[in-house]
């Protein structure tokens, strides 16, 4: 395949996935029974997301143009991509870059999130049978030319160890924060909430922690967050949420709540779900000095950062860790 026919089939796949299709809508479905975390609604989000974002003809097109790919690949290389499973289709990206670069992928998947990567890669395979030699699901990774490993700070140090003498693409447990400078309007905080409850707070681009200026109103905030309460009908968030509740009443610490999100003053920039954290500032600039210096951010939402509502929705060039994927694989 060259080029030109990769982008095409991308293009058909976007279309494809925003389609009532019988094997799609199955696909769905069963990665819904198979991880409880995996919503009709996130699953539906998350692929919006790509479909719109990732898989429009013009906007690969433009993308590819900037790394200089050639028609075609005369010297493919194996790329193993250990993927994450925290929130649906979460290692897409990784194997877009990998095929759109004309390699060969191994993809070691999540138990938790393997149903609707392995159907797109059917779904391929059956209008291009190349694809069968160019993606393939493996348990194990070996002999490959280059690795892309997503996981926690744990795994990471296996993955350092297992192929650092391969170039590799590592990446470690991130988090995003927004700050507020108040008074945000009620559609600006009804944003906010979707940073930070969209896919449960799992994924390393939800808002974990929020920046409020001294003597912040939280009366409006929690009211805006309400629109989410209908997650605490989900018995893995509710348990976490009575869980850190419980915690919280032990230890005597103070907190607000509006039914679906404890909201706590906490210096770290890692929440557990169903938890806020929130840190008071009085000096902007001396925040965005310590944040820029902070390796554990993903992105920040704000004034002159990521508008509010768009922490879920990156670009094709919006690369996770901020290590441009593209350019390491166009490198090989």
């Amino acid at each position: 395949m060259n080029l030109q026919e990769r982008i095409n089939l991308l293009h058909r796949l976007g279309e494809y996935i925003q389609s009532d299709h019988d094997d799609w809508q199955n696909a769905k479905e069963k990665a819904s029974w198979e991880n409880n975390w995996f919503t009709q609604e996130f699953v539906e989000l998350s692929i919006s997301n790509i479909a719109s974002a990732f898989l429009p003809k013009q906007k690969l097109t433009n993308w590819v143009h900037q790394y200089g790919i050639g028609p075609v690949n005369k010297e493919p290389k194996k790329v193993g991509i250990v993927m994450a499973g925290n929130i649906p289709l979460v290692g897409f990206h990784d194997f877009l870059c990998s095929f759109i670069c004309g390699h060969k992928s191994y993809i070691k998947t999540s138990h938790k999130d393997q149903v609707l990567i392995k159907h797109v890669a059917d779904i391929l395979s059956l209008w291009n049978d190349e694809i069968r030699d160019l993606v393939i699901f493996s348990d194990m990774l070996k002999e490959c030319d280059a690795y892309i490993a997503t996981g926690s700070n744990n795994s990471s140090g296996y993955f350092e160890y297992y192929f650092n003498k391969y170039p590799h693409i590592i990446r470690r447990n991130k988090t995003s924060v927004a700050i507020l400078e108040g008074p945000e309007s009620l559609d600006e905080l009804g944003r906010l909430a979707d940073d930070v409850y969209s896919f449960y707070g799992l994924g390393c681009r939800n808002v974990t922690k929020l920046y409020l200026p001294v003597d912040y109103d939280f009366i409006p905030l929690i009211n805006a967050f309400k629109k989410y309460n209908y997650l605490a009908d989900n018995h893995k968030y509710k348990n976490n949420y009575d869980y850190n509740l419980a915690i919280l009443l032990l230890n005597k610490k103070f907190f607000m709540s509006n039914e679906s999100i404890l909201l706590v003053e906490e210096p770290s920039l890692f929440s557990p779900i169903s938890q806020l954290n929130y840190e008071f500032y009085s000096n902007r600039q001396l925040l965005l000095h310590s944040l820029h210096q902070n390796k554990d951010l993903q992105c920040i939402a704000g004034k002159d950062f990521i508008a509010f509502g768009g922490t879920q929705t990156p670009s094709l060039s919006d690369y996770a860790d901020g290590v441009d994927t593209m350019q390491f694989l166009a490198a090989l």
